[in-house]
C-alpha cells in the first residue's frame, strides 16, 4: 500500500517514513502544503498523512481543496492542537481520522491500517481466497496450511491485488500503489514480482486453482 506524508518537519516526517517502510508500506514525503496538494492531485496514493500547520498552505486548506478535486483517499490528519473544537474542525475539513502530537508510533500504524481496510471488501482484517489466508497484520500468507515467506515488495503487491479482489488491475496502477514515487520501476517489474508470487503460492500446488490470473492486454486479477 502506498502513503503520502505531507510533514514539514523534516525528522518527524523521515522517522516516520522510515518507521512505515519496515511496516511493509511504500511512502513518499513533502514538506510544504503546496507540494503536498499538487502530489496528492496527480499521484495515487492509498492513504495521506498531513500535518495541519504547514507553510504555504495549511493542512485544512489542503483537505479542503483535495476534497473539492473529488479527491476522496483516506486522511489521517496531524496536529499539536489537542482541544475538541480543533479536532472537529479537521474531521470537518474532510479528513478521516485524526491524531494528536506527540503520538506513539504504534498507534499510527494501528489507525493507518484501519483506514486502509475501511473502503475495501474484506472480512476482518484477513483474506482468504482459493485456500490463500493473508494476515496483513502479522505479515503471515499461507496456503493449504503451508506457510509462504514473501518478500516485502511481493507482500505489498499481493495484497494491493487482494484488496482489489475481483476486480483487473493494471502494471500502472501496481506500480502507483506498490512502488515509491521515485523508485526506478523498469518494464517488466510487475511481471517478474508476479512470477516470483506465483512460484510460492502456486507452483507448490500444481493440481490446485491458479490464485492470480493475467488478463492479457490489461493487467492482473484475483477471483473469489
Amino acid at each position: 500500500m502506498r502513503i503520502l506524508i505531507i510533514e514539514d518537519d523534516h525528522r518527524i516526517a523521515n522517522t516516520v517514513k522510515k518507521g512505515l517502510e519496515q511496516e511493509h508500506f511504500a511512502v513518499d514525503v513533502v514538506y510544504d502544503g503546496q507540494d503536498g496538494f499538487d502530489q496528492a492531485s496527480v499521484e495515487s496514493y492509498d492513504i495521506i498523512i498531513l500535518d495541519r500547520m504547514l507553510p504555504g498552505i495549511d493542512g485544512m486548506k489542503v483537505c479542503k481543496n483535495l476534497r473539492k478535486e473529488n479527491i476522496h483517499t483516506p486522511i489521517l490528519m496531524l496536529t499539536a492542537k489537542s482541544q475538541i473544537n480543533d479536532r472537529v474542525e479537521g474531521l470537518d475539513s474532510g479528513a478521516d481520522d485524526y491524531l494528536t502530537k506527540p503520538f506513539s508510533f504504534s498507534e499510527l500504524v494501528a489507525r493507518v491500517r484501519a483506514l486502509c481496510r475501511r473502503p475495501k471488501k474484506t472480512i476482518g482484517a484477513i483474506f482468504k481466497v482459493q485456500e490463500l489466508m493473508f494476515d496483513p497484520m502479522m505479515f503471515h500468507v499461507e496456503r493449504f496450511g503451508e506457510k509462504i515467506n514473501l518478500s516485502s515488495r511481493e507482500f505489498s503487491l499481493l495484497e494491493y491485488l487482494l484488496r482489489n479482489v475481483n476486480n483487473v488491475v493494471s502494471k500502472d496502477q501496481i506500480i502507483a500503489h506498490v512502488w515509491n514515487y521515485d523508485a526506478d520501476v523498469l518494464p517488466n517489474t510487475v511481471e517478474v514480482t508476479v512470477r516470483n508470487i506465483r512460484q510460492k503460492i502456486e507452483s507448490p500446488f500444481p493440481n490446485k486453482p491458479q490464485v492470480i490470473e493475467t488478463v492479457r492486454g490489461f493487467g492482473y486479477k484475483i477471483t473469489e
